[in-house]
């Protein structure tokens, strides 16, 4: 039916030979029921441009039953939203309320349980109710678990089995097939590894966790062994078996007594096989509070009066791995309360965090689109997960600039070069300067081992480099430090800590906050990272070096360590 068609019309097409009784009235009600369906499906398209999102007709699109049973009928009904396609990477949405705050919520969460881009569709009712009655076909049936699961039960199996890191491959040796996969696992959550690396060589299949941010080798296994390995790992992250020249990306969960374990999968063809890389994310990581960051006192106290105010940027600094991530959800823990609205743009959402209103980018939904529609929200905070381009960079300065607080990140060595990183963008230098509240470089460094570490005495040339250090500090940081007694630790290694020397991790930080001086500098639009820092340490700033170096000296990590990371 064309889209100026009229009832009158419909009914002279194929039925001007009938146009008496029961069966006249009865064309005419189907066609002003046509016609009625056809002008909301107008109105409806209309109000998805005005409202700047996509629009659909399910009545069209071929809905399959897979995708719709990602969502209960219950919560279909409820919500007003069905979910009408699914392939595993994308997810779609359709709504005849796409500004309910529970619909954002939902969206958000089936990105982080699926692992995929999620985009909102506006719908008519009609629509709508078209595709909700497509429950009725689904067969009422058991659900039966695809591929393989891992249990806390079949951890615990082998929980008492690894003492060490060289427990794994000694148990390995000895295990089944079948096991080797919960055997690898059930060793990387007891060793507390944030990623498991299985990669197929030429001859052999090596297994490594990187551990406080360093690999460890833990277990070599056969290569005859590998197909049937890299099988299991593709059916728990519920990826194609059958696929081994394309990269796939999966996800699955372990669900632990006090404490759920999301795992991130990612398979890569290689020369000799599939590269298995798996993330493990523990949702007690972001329960970390800002208080609890270690941050020297009177950098935290600078820090805690910059957050507290009601516009401006908080932009942290540091290389991937870097905890940056952590030390930006503390602080949306720190300012999350009933009296405020937080939201987010993230990519992707790692980690859940309730009160908060989180998103997520995808192909059509980038950083600065996510932005344009954040500040429609009414925020008062604003996380964004990563300023990347001039676009983001200058919305996000708008946002600073207009009574929004606006956290992010953003990839540079230390605070020193965000100013620069920032002007060679294409910030305006006029835009910057009222914007930035705070600039925050950090690094994560490794902790001693509190059961095993040892003093240990440095050289001539060693100390004489740590005084020279130590003696740029402001007077007040150094009146506390015995110059003529350094004592510092090193690792040892024992049972408690696998005999690696080190347990845990701390960061350290140096914290740049805005000056009259800095502001003038970045005015004159011809800064330097030198110039930064050489501002920075007139203000009293504590370099990361410095504050690390403070840390060995009350025996939390070791100066190998310090420098290794920071310098």
């Amino acid at each position: 039916m064309a889209d100026n068609q009229s009832i009158e019309d419909l009914l002279s097409e194929n039925n001007k030979q009938d146009l008496g009784g029961e069966s006249a009235q009865a064309k005419f009600i189907v066609a002003q029921q046509k016609v009625k369906i056809k002008e909301a499906e107008r109105a409806t398209k209309q109000k998805a441009t005005n409202l700047g999102i996509s629009y659909i007709d399910l009545t069209s699109f071929p809905v399959s039953q897979e995708a719709i049973s990602l969502l209960t009928e219950e919560d279909a009904r409820r919500l007003s939203i069905v979910c009408f396609y699914y392939d595993g990477k994308q997810l779609r949405l359709a709504t005849t309320q796409p500004d309910n705050e529970d619909i954002i919520a939902l969206a958000s969460e089936l990105s982080n349980k699926y692992f995929c881009q999620t985009e909102i569709y506006l719908v008519s009712e009609h629509s709508l109710e078209y595709a909700i009655d497509i429950y009725n076909a689904i067969p009422h049936v058991r659900l039966v678990e695809k591929g393989v699961k891992i249990s806390e039960e079949d951890l615990n199996k082998y929980n008492d089995s690894f003492a060490s890191l060289e427990d794994l491959q000694q148990q390995i040796s000895k295990a089944p097939i079948t096991e080797i996969v919960t055997m690898i696992m059930a060793a990387s959550i007891k060793s507390n590894a944030s990623d498991i690396h299985v990669e197929a060589g030429d001859k052999y299949i090596k297994t490594r966790f990187r551990i406080d941010g360093v690999l460890h080798d833990v277990a070599i296994l056969d290569k005859a062994v590998w197909q049937k390995i890299i099988s299991r790992f593709k059916l728990l992250a519920g990826v194609k078996i059958n696929i081994s020249d394309k990269p796939q990306d999966g996800r699955f969960t372990i669900y632990l007594k006090n404490d759920q374990l999301d795992i991130r999968a990612s398979f890569l063809p290689t020369a000799h096989g599939e590269s298995v890389v798996m993330r493990l994310l523990r949702s007690n990581v972001i329960s970390l509070e800002f208080e609890q960051l270690g941050i020297s006192a009177r950098a935290f106290e600078r820090l805690k009066h910059e957050i507290e105010r009601p516009n401006g940027m908080i932009i942290t600094t540091g290389p991937t791995g870097s905890g940056k991530t952590t030390t930006v959800y503390a602080i949306l823990r720190k300012l999350n309360s009933p009296e405020t609205k937080v939201i987010t743009i993230e990519d992707p959402i790692e980690y859940q965090l309730p009160g908060i209103n989180q998103s997520q980018t995808s192909e059509k939904y980038t950083f600065a689109q996510g932005l344009r529609s954040i500040v429609r929200q009414d925020p008062d905070v604003i996380m964004v997960g990563e300023i990347r381009d001039l676009e983001t960079a200058e919305i996000a300065i708008q946002a600073a600039l207009t009574g929004h607080l606006v956290l992010s990140t953003i990839h540079t060595n230390d605070a020193a070069g965000t100013v620069p990183r920032f002007l060679s963008m294409g910030v305006k230098p006029f835009l910057l300067a009222p914007s930035l509240n705070a600039m925050v470089g950090q690094r994560l460094v490794r902790k001693l081992c509190a059961k095993c570490k040892k003093e240990i005495i440095l050289s001539e040339e060693l100390l004489k480099k740590i005084r020279e250090i130590l003696d740029k500090l402001p007077d007040i940081e150094k009146k506390d430090i015995d110059f003529e007694n350094f004592k510092f630790y090193q690792s040892v290694g024992c049972d408690a800590c696998q005999n690696i020397g080190y347990k845990g991790r701390l960061g350290i930080y140096e914290i740049m906050t805005m000056n009259a001086n800095l502001e003038k500098l970045i005015l004159s639009g011809k800064i330097s990272e030198y110039d930064m820092r050489n501002n920075a340490s007139k203000n009293g700033m504590v370099s990361m070096v410095q504050d690390g170096l403070l840390k060995a000296l009350q025996g939390l990590t070791s100066v190998d360590e310090i420098f290794r990371v920071a310098e």
